[in-house]
């Protein structure tokens, strides 16, 4: 039994038959339908468990009987809890998939959850690099790797890959050999939900890649790596952490540099691209977002280093 199993198995375990046996369906209907991944499954699956405990707490056993007071006591219940806004946002936002999906499968006779607000979660700016310590951050990585050691070619080019595309680190683990068009420089990505994008990358990224699949990928393969581009000491397809340890230990060596993850870097590209006079729409077909209103965000940052270096430079800021 696997992790998600066992949460799963343990909200069911705390709740009547009517509800954990739909618990289990919708479970299905979030792997087999919406092919949505474990982590998204075991958040989704934990909120609406909160939600049908909720109700059963006040008196409540059949799924299809939940009404807007009972979500929204759930909610503010979670609120004296001092669970944060971003957090009640998602949680709402989960109950209105959820009694969505009980209307359109016959569960429900009304959907609850069409009028449930949620507060509006702060919207933090993302942190990124500037281009300079970009730059700084390719150059230190590459300057260790002169010595041609495959390690040490394979963390220029994840380096490289990561900045240029933008792509997210679970997308940059999957990619396999197959996925590099290095005539065209472009990769295929597999995204969220499954959906695949192709997105360019530039000359710096093209000879990273080169050197690493030509004089490091072969000497690091091992059998059960399958295709896989990136790979790790031992040989298979490396994983997320080896991958977020690289960045934040090669940003430390960039002097003034803020301690960025891979999403940093993901960041970093989005806001050099728009900075650079990129238009939005492409910009969010290259990160893969499905909503404009996710990529517009980084238009925030731009404007805010736009006015600090008004103030900054402006005789009469």
């Amino acid at each position: 039994m696997d992790e998600g199993d066992r949460v799963s198995a343990a909200h069911e375990a705390a709740l009547p038959e009517p509800m954990s046996q739909v618990l289990a369906d919708y479970e299905r209907h979030l792997v087999a339908e919406r092919d949505l991944t474990p982590h998204t499954v075991r958040a989704y699956l934990a909120d609406v468990a909160g939600v049908l405990d909720h109700a059963k707490r006040l008196g409540q056993t059949d799924p299809g009987e939940l009404d807007l007071r009972t979500l929204r006591s759930w909610l503010a219940k979670q609120q004296t809890m001092g669970r944060s806004r971003t957090t009640l946002a998602r949680r709402a936002t989960a109950a209105r998939v959820f009694t969505a999906w009980l209307v359109r499968t016959g569960r429900a006779t009304q959907d609850a959850g069409a009028a449930l607000g949620s507060p509006k979660a702060h919207q933090t700016l993302p942190e990124v690099l500037r281009a300079d310590e970009a730059r700084d951050l390719l150059t230190a990585a590459a300057e260790l790797a002169d010595d041609g050691s495959p390690l040490g070619l394979r963390d220029v080019a994840m380096l490289e890959v990561l900045y240029a595309t933008g792509v997210r680190v679970g997308e940059l683990v999957g990619l396999d050999v197959d996925d590099v068009d290095a005539e065209r420089h472009v990769v295929r990505v597999l995204g969220k939900g499954r959906k695949e994008r192709t997105v360019p990358y530039g000359r710096p990224a093209a000879r990273a890649l080169g050197l690493w699949l030509r004089h490091g990928r072969p000497h690091l393969v091992a059998e059960g790596a399958a295709g896989a581009l990136f790979l790790g000491a031992r040989g298979r397809r490396i994983d997320q952490r080896a991958v977020r340890t690289l960045v934040h230990r090669r940003l430390a060596d960039v002097p003034g540099a803020p301690d960025l993850g891979p999403h940093g870097l993901r960041h970093s590209a989005a806001t050099h691209l728009l900075e650079g006079g990129a238009d939005l729409r492409s910009v969010q077909e290259l990160l893969g977002h499905a909503s404009l209103a996710t990529t517009q965000r980084y238009t925030h940052v731009t404007t805010d280093r736009l006015r600090r270096a008004y103030q900054q430079a402006h005789p009469r800021a």
